[in-house]
């Protein structure tokens, strides 16, 4: 299973725990995640090297060629939302995770999508368990 994992990057980084959490549980559980590296510490200067087109041409053929789409959404960015729309446009299932009391945008919660999934969680251990619960249903 090939998974392209979202979140915030030039949105900013407080939640970057979080990311490294959630990818450390995918990569444990077997899945390929091409976006690994986003969850990790300095990804914004590494980024800030590519070039804009490059970026995006290498991340819509990651989620063309995944499975499915997950994305930590606590923390507002437009990269992250258009990845989510542009997953649902292609038909991929697509799991929105949040922090328990964080006001996310009602483009998400709103979203009837048959394929959006949006749950918030209270902690990485209910994450995991959202996870691995979600994940179930796609093997």
């Amino acid at each position: 299973m090939k998974i392209y994992f979202a979140c915030s990057i030039s949105g900013g980084r407080k939640d970057e725990k979080a990311y490294q959490y959630l990818v450390q549980v995918l990569t444990g559980m077997g899945i390929d995640v091409p976006t690994a590296h986003i969850a990790e510490t300095g990804v914004e200067e590494v980024d800030a090297r590519e070039k804009p087109g490059d970026i995006y041409n290498r991340d819509v053929s990651w989620i063309r060629e995944s499975d499915l789409l997950i994305a930590e959404v606590s923390t507002p960015s437009h990269g992250v939302g258009y990845e989510i729309g542009y997953a649902l446009d292609m038909g991929k299932p697509v799991l929105c995770l949040y922090k328990k009391g964080v006001v996310i945008s009602k483009m998400i919660t709103g979203n009837p999508h048959p394929l959006l999934t949006v749950i918030d969680y209270e902690n990485n251990t209910k994450a995991e368990e959202i996870l691995r619960t979600y994940l179930a249903a796609y093997e």
